[in-house]
């Protein structure tokens, strides 16, 4: 066996070093593997500068490009090891479910559909609201920890959106946009009594999935909340529907490809997501009964109130 200190620098340079053309190609092939990943990740925590057609992205990428290619090229002796490590490192998260292959072809696909369709904002909420009506009775109504409304969340989560890998962290949002495939492809709009105004708890209105635009909040509502997710109510003066938290502006961008490359295709097709957000700049998607994906188009867009369930 050759002992290392008998073996001369150049030597050892020497079969480190890749041949040419294909040291070339290497390094331009690893420069693209590392490059994907450092800007989804800085693209995600950057300030939008909201420039046309994406110019300060498409810079971003370019100089991403450029710094990582004269870094590999001082590392040009070593492109083996280099290589040998970002694969290994990729091929470990693959294999125990971490960041691996998959999920960086998964980010980059997302952000780039994202880049090149941006979902609909609508105007922020503010602050100063009206009392929500009724309140008192519509917090009783949205009975998120009754065993029934439990069960027929869990029952929309194994029947609907259960197969989708690759989404460990929007887990709970996947299976409450099943909740939401369950309610609204079987709501029976049935009105109020004449002069009343009725407010069905969640429990009464799974008997028969009928009421109006209250009911169906309401246990829209309960049986998101019975799952984990977070949902409020948006009052408009004459109509009442639901919203569901994703997070931020980050999170919308998986949201829109989710919603619309994966879950909702159909349905989404060549249309926008519709959602709100409010004065901390937490997003919030549209799931009123009208709509057949979550984030369908408002119904009605001037907010007078809305309620929270924390």
């Amino acid at each position: 066996m050759i002992k290392l200190q008998n073996i001369p620098f150049q030597k050892l340079k020497a079969r480190l070093q890749v041949p040419k053309p294909w040291d070339n190609v290497i390094i331009f092939a690893l420069n693209i593997l590392i490059a994907i990943p450092v800007f989804i990740i800085i693209h995600k925590n950057a300030v939008e500068l909201n420039f046309y057609f994406q110019i300060d992205r498409i810079v971003l990428f370019i100089l991403i490009l450029i710094i990582i290619q004269l870094i590999l090229r001082l590392l040009k002796t070593v492109i083996i090891i280099c290589l040998a490590l970002y694969l290994i490192a990729l091929l470990f998260g693959t294999v125990f479910g971490n960041y691996g292959f998959n999920a960086v072809f998964e980010d980059y696909r997302s952000m780039v559909y994202s880049m090149s369709d941006n979902p609909n904002p609508q105007d922020l909420i503010l602050s100063k609201l009206l009392p929500f009506p009724n309140k008192s009775k519509v917090l009783n109504a949205i009975e998120y920890q009754n065993p029934k409304v439990r069960n027929f969340s869990i029952m929309a989560t194994t029947k609907h959106l259960k197969n989708i890998k690759g989404y460990g962290d929007y887990r709970t949002l996947i299976q409450c946009f099943a909740i939401f495939k369950e309610i609204n492809t079987r709501w029976n709009y049935v009105s109020d009594p004449k002069g009343k105004d009725y407010i069905a708890t969640a429990s009464e209105s799974l008997r028969y999935l009928s009421g109006d635009c209250d009911d169906h909040s309401i246990l829209m509502a309960a049986c998101i909340k019975s799952i984990g997710g977070t949902p409020r109510l948006i009052h408009t003066g004459g109509h009442i529907y639901p919203e569901i938290l994703i997070g931020g502006k980050s999170d919308l961008e998986e949201i829109n490809y989710l919603v619309k490359k994966i879950l909702f295709v159909d349905e989404s097709k060549d249309k926008q997501l519709h959602y709100h957000i409010d004065e901390r700049g937490l997003v919030w998607l549209n799931l009123d009964y009208t709509a057949k994906y979550p984030g369908g188009p408002f119904m009605h867009e001037e907010i007078l109130g809305a309620l929270t369930l924390n």
